[in-house]
């Protein structure tokens, strides 16, 4: 998608501080985080939420939770971390390209915080 803020940053057209980087996935921090730890694993390939995940496209998105399972050891996230990903407007996607945000290093509520 030529207008996609995620699209444009795997092209390297706006700068990102990279976490990690592979041949399927982008995982980069976030420019607002919301805890001590906090960035955003993203697929290379344009899906637009959770809601577009296909037989075709999935395997993408195991791989970026096996990725997100390295990372958090690599990390030492040993006391835990949430993963998020907003599905449409209601729900707070403001990104439409599919998302995990990632945060660790501070005590979570639920349902918000």
């Amino acid at each position: 998608m030529n207008d996609c803020l995620f699209c444009k940053i795997v092209k390297g057209e706006i700068p990102s501080t990279k976490v990690y980087e592979d041949e399927l996935c982008y995982v980069f921090n976030d420019i607002a985080p919301t805890a001590p730890v906090h960035f955003l694993a993203i697929p290379k390939e344009h899906i637009a939420s959770a809601a577009d995940i296909t037989p075709e496209n999935s395997a993408v998105v195991a791989h970026i939770f096996e990725v997100i399972a390295k990372l958090s050891k690599d990390m030492g996230m040993t006391n835990g971390f949430r993963v998020v990903s907003n599905c449409g407007e209601s729900a707070g996607q403001t990104v439409h390209h599919l998302h995990f945000h990632v945060l660790s290093g501070r005590e979570f509520t639920w349902p918000a915080g």
